[in-house]
């Protein structure tokens, strides 16, 4: 991904903190989307796209 310039002082790339960011947009997203006043492990899992235990062994 590339971060555009900020006036001249070269680019600007922290994929990490990109990603920290989309990860919390898509919680907000769930949260303020969902039924129930908080959103539960297992939701947040799944909104983080993480696999339980005992999911994706094979």
């Amino acid at each position: 991904m590339y971060v555009a310039p900020a006036q001249g002082r070269g680019a600007v790339q922290d994929h990490v903190a990109l990603a920290e960011i989309e990860l919390c947009g898509d919680l907000i997203i769930a949260a303020s989307t969902a039924d129930e006043e908080r959103l539960s492990a297992d939701r947040i899992d799944e909104v983080l796209g993480v696999l339980g235990e005992g999911e994706g062994e094979g």
